[in-house]
């Protein structure tokens, strides 16, 4: 994972709308999937596109696959962006 495709990842709306899904807790594919107008072979690409960028862990439970939200990746992007105003002397 690196913060290109973690930028990239999250430079797509239906990304952006899944993550924000995700804030509340565990869902499965298909409970993502219901709350799109999407085909649920699209859901899954943005899903492997997340997961890819390790924004999202997932959780096979039987016959579902559940998905959770990878804080940790964001802070490390809000550290680097923190990083990138540098150190003023005043």
């Amino acid at each position: 994972m690196g913060i290109n495709d973690t930028l990239k990842a999250i430079s797509d709306p239906i990304r952006r709308n899944i993550l924000e899904l995700l804030k509340n807790g565990k869902m499965s594919a298909g409970e993502i999937a219901e709350k799109f107008d999407l085909t649920n072979a699209t859901v899954s690409y943005h899903l492997s596109q997340l997961k890819k960028a390790g924004l999202v862990n997932e959780e096979k439970q039987k016959n579902f696959i559940y998905y959770e939200i990878n804080l940790s990746v964001f802070e490390d992007i809000l550290m680097w962006i923190q990083q990138l105003g540098g150190y003023k002397d005043e």
